[in-house]
């Protein structure tokens, strides 16, 4: 079997930045009450008319890691769109990018699977490698979250965490031993509901959603059990991680860098600790940018990569988890 490896990495995130402050003239909320248990700062959030949404965030990543990859986009085989916002219920994102790229008739799919989405794509890409179906990959996520949000005091504990962008990656087929050396993906459905939007869906489509016209639980708005969130994703952090270095023979002190999903940034220092990491093998961006969902990690990963903290020959963990309740791992040999 071949080894895919990822050589492109590309980010964007809207020139709108939100803070703290910002929100809490909207809810009550306030500057010390985030960050305490969040660790969020600020995010970014599109402004209407700004040019932006799921799919063209996703575009500007995506030509980055493509200039940066060396390679032209008629060269890419297959493209991987993670979301859970994509800009329209159907067509999914993948099929924009591709007609914006103007690339042909190369397959296009989307994941959904929210948090993890961006995990479970570089697994999907990795397979179609490695077994010599596809040769180069463009994996993105990107999240438009701020146009969904209750921005009101029934839903301050969600509304306060999410923010919009996207990160892309190119994956080739390469011969060295270097590269993703293995993906682990989960999900457990018993949690469906703890993190979820349940409306509009085919359980109650739009026009039933007017003719209630429902005050109090509106179903197309996110809602989370934050407590249940968190306890599940410390305990699958964990193990997904330890599934990824067991499985190649690794231990955590031969982690170079961790960069997870950044959902919290309490979970991500939880997990520091119980790995044995220093603040310099865990890259954190979600101070700036919130959870981005499924561009959180192509979008830290392209900063640490930028910043010159992976370098040649470094073993990178990525892991998430999120919604569903879904979670994965990818350890990479850089």
């Amino acid at each position: 079997m071949y080894q895919s490896k990822i050589i492109g990495l590309g980010k964007y995130v809207p020139e709108q930045v939100v803070t703290n402050d910002d929100l809490s003239k909207l809810m009550d909320t306030s500057d010390e009450w985030i960050q305490e248990r969040t660790g969020i700062k600020e995010r970014r959030h599109i402004k209407k008319g700004d040019g932006n949404s799921t799919a063209l965030m996703g575009l500007k990543a995506a030509r980055q890691a493509i200039d940066r990859a060396g390679i032209d986009k008629d060269d890419i085989e297959l493209i991987v769109f993670a979301t859970l916002s994509p800009d329209y219920y159907f067509p999914g994102c993948g099929v924009q990018i591709q007609e914006k790229l103007g690339i042909k008739t190369c397959p296009a799919l989307d994941v959904r699977n929210q948090c993890s989405g961006f995990v479970y794509g570089i697994s999907v890409a990795d397979q179609f490698i490695k077994t010599g179906m596809y040769k180069n990959v463009l994996v993105i996520g990107s999240e438009n979250h701020s146009g969904g949000l209750d921005m009101t005091d029934r839903s301050r504990h969600v509304s306060v965490i999410f923010g919009d962008g996207a990160g892309a990656a190119i994956l080739t087929r390469s011969d060295d031993e270097s590269g993703i050396l293995s993906t682990h993906l989960h999900s457990e459905g018993e949690y469906i509901d703890e993190l979820s939007l349940r409306g509009p869906s085919t359980e109650k489509w739009v026009p039933e959603i007017i003719a209630e016209n429902p005050q109090e639980d509106i179903p197309y708005f996110p809602k989370m059990n934050g407590q249940l969130v968190f306890k599940n994703a410390i305990v699958r952090f964990s193990e997904v991680i330890h599934e990824g270095l067991d499985y190649n023979d690794l231990k955590k002190e031969d982690i170079d860098m961790f960069i997870p999903h950044q959902a919290n940034l309490r979970i991500s220092q939880y997990i520091q600790k119980k790995l044995g990491l220093e603040d310099n093998q865990v890259f954190n961006n979600i101070q700036k940018y919130g959870n981005t969902t499924a561009a959180s990690i192509p979008i830290a990963l392209t900063e640490a990569w930028e910043e010159g903290k992976i370098k040649n020959g470094d073993l990178v963990v990525l892991a998430a988890f999120g919604s569903g309740f879904t979670w994965g791992s990818v350890i990479i040999r850089w």
